[in-house]
């Protein structure tokens, strides 16, 4: 399974608009395959919509947008919305499963950290460790590395309830010593950066 993920920077204040147009779009998009979510920013970088797709592999990816577009339904018709696009495909990590569904929020913390060259295997032995305590307290949505795009990443995404809930659960989780996984080498990680986003109104995610 390979998720690839489209980051889209909007012009300021055009989120509604550029919701309305790709969810009226994706009614005829998700006959071809569906999508396991669709997110946007409200803290962090501004005006930011996150597409996620799942395809059983690159060649089904390939098929299945040549099909698409075939269609005359897609892409959806907000190109002047856009400022800049970013895709990235993605691979879960073994021992997450697969990308999780349904309502799981309503608030989504996206996590996304650069990993330091070669580092990647051991910053997974610590996550396997200790994610089936931290994910009984809130849920893991997908845990996953980057295949293509930029390298030596991983993202993290996890639900709330809201931001006391988040607050809540952090602080136990690191009193309680069960997170941050304790078995991540010290000095593996070199970027971390995080978003809180919000699900459109049409995304399997809400």
């Amino acid at each position: 399974m390979i998720y690839e993920v489209r980051s889209y920077r909007l012009k300021p204040r055009s989120i509604p608009q550029f919701l309305d147009i790709f969810g009226a779009a994706y009614e005829k998009r998700k006959e071809f395959s569906p999508l396991s979510a669709f997110l946007f920013t409200e803290i962090g970088p501004l005006n930011e919509v996150i597409h996620i797709w799942p395809y059983e592999s690159y060649a089904e990816r390939d098929r299945i947008r040549v099909e698409a577009v075939k269609s005359g339904h897609w892409p959806p018709k907000g190109a002047e919305f856009i400022v800049d696009q970013k895709s990235e495909i993605y691979t879960p990590f073994p021992f997450v499963g697969v990308f999780a569904t349904g309502n799981l929020g309503p608030l989504f913390e996206w996590r996304e950290y650069t990993v330091v060259t070669g580092m990647m295997p051991a910053v997974m032995e610590g996550w396997e460790e200790s994610i089936d305590e931290r994910r009984k307290a809130s849920p893991l949505i997908i845990a996953m590395q980057t295949d293509s795009g930029g390298l030596s990443k991983f993202v993290h995404l996890w639900g709330y309830k809201d931001f006391a809930h988040r607050a809540e659960v952090r602080a136990d989780m690191l009193n309680k010593g069960i997170w941050p996984p304790k078995g991540t080498p010290v000095g593996a990680l070199r970027y971390q950066e995080n978003k809180i986003c919000l699900a459109a109104p049409f995304s399997p995610l809400q």
